[in-house]
């Protein structure tokens, strides 16, 4: 069995270790609040990553598939570009091509 000082110490080391890595992020943001660079990429980045992700499902597109994947993305697009909202322009492009894919590929 380890020495009782042992095991303090490194329950000590433990604790300060967790602390610092649990503190860090916020020690390092701190100054980058007021970055110029970091405001751009908050404003512009949720655009480009939900290019990226559309892209990304179009990419390997059967044509049979289009009738389905395309009203559903032109749905999600024209919604987020209305109300400038993207859980609501996901969840209902998402509902269009869940829809969509019951009523005509089971038909």
């Amino acid at each position: 069995m380890p020495d009782t000082g042992y095991l303090i110490a490194a329950t000590a080391l433990c604790s300060v270790i967790t602390w610092a890595l649990r503190a860090l992020p916020f020690a390092v943001l701190a100054p980058l609040r007021a970055s110029r660079i970091v405001d751009y990429l908050g404003r512009h980045m949720p655009v480009g990553v939900m290019v990226i992700l559309a892209a990304y499902t179009v990419r390997d597109i059967a044509p049979a598939q289009l009738l389905i994947t395309g009203p559903a993305l032109a749905v999600t697009l024209a919604l987020h570009l209305w109300r400038h909202n993207a859980v609501l322009s996901i969840l209902t492009g998402t509902a269009v091509h869940v829809a969509l894919t019951t009523v005509l590929a089971h038909t």
